[in-house]
């Protein structure tokens, strides 16, 4: 399929990308943004959600280099954990095929409303490095692979739960929390991509805009939250969490 774009359609996508990794390197939920965009664009669902993936992929590479680069995240102290990540997306991409996942349609804007009530109630959430409630290898092995499997099969809100896990569970401070996140959920999407790209469904002029524009906003999105910390990671979390909950039920009960 023959896909065609005027300049200034491009000038959008490239802005409603760097909007988007902008907000997605702090709080996740970039997609509420490229996703209508490439829709209303006349793209079809599917490759609307491959382009954006892609795209969303550029922007979760750049926004860990960053974090990476700055100090804020120890590659060597994550790799496994990373690699876990791809493994649970892996299979969850597989499994999507064949498995009912019309249960998540319930069971997904409740965890994101309890994240976003989370982070709005509990205002030292990640403020300081705290003990950790569960060891590294368990936590390795079975919460971030399951997140990644989620991301595989499903998708909406994966960088918001990995951030709160990094928090609740090992105890880390909010920055360094969301950091890894953007490692464990560049991780994830690898998987997804995979099949996207080996499927065809990219549409590469406009992945390629928007990448330019994922790299921009990722990037001065992550020295924002190295430099602010929890002063805006928090109400942008609580944001994004209920954004994405309003947007799921419209798309779920009024489209």
């Amino acid at each position: 399929m023959d896909f065609s774009f005027s300049w200034d359609m491009l000038l959008l996508f490239f802005a409603a990308a760097c909007l988007a990794g902008f907000i997605d390197s702090i709080a996740g939920g970039g997609g509420l943004i490229g996703i209508p965009v490439l829709l209303l664009s006349g793209l079809p669902p599917i490759n609307a959600l491959a382009t954006n993936k892609v795209q969303g992929m550029a922007g979760s590479f750049t926004a860990s280099m960053t974090m990476i680069r700055k100090g804020v995240v120890k590659l060597d102290k994550i790799w496994f954990a990373a690699l876990m990540s791809f493994i649970g997306a892996t299979i969850g991409t597989i499994c999507v095929h064949f498995i009912n996942v019309s249960v998540l349609d319930i069971l997904i804007p409740i965890v994101l409303i309890m994240i976003g009530l989370y982070f709005l109630l509990v205002p030292s959430v990640g403020e300081i490095e705290k003990k950790p409630r569960m060891e590294e290898k368990l936590f390795n092995t079975t919460v971030v692979p399951g997140i990644g499997f989620y991301d595989g099969i499903f998708g909406p809100g994966t960088g918001s739960f990995f951030s709160l896990s990094n928090i609740a569970l090992r105890g880390q401070q909010i920055v360094t929390a969301t950091g890894n996140a953007k490692v464990f959920n560049f991780a994830s999407n690898i998987a997804a991509v995979l099949v996207f790209v080996f499927s065809g469904k990219v549409v590469w002029l406009v992945g390629a805009v928007m990448i330019c524009g994922q790299i921009l906003g990722a990037y001065l999105g992550s020295l924002m939250v190295i430099k602010n910390g929890s002063k805006l990671i928090r109400p942008l979390v609580v944001i994004m969490c209920f954004l994405m909950v309003a947007r799921y039920m419209y798309s779920k009960f009024w489209l």
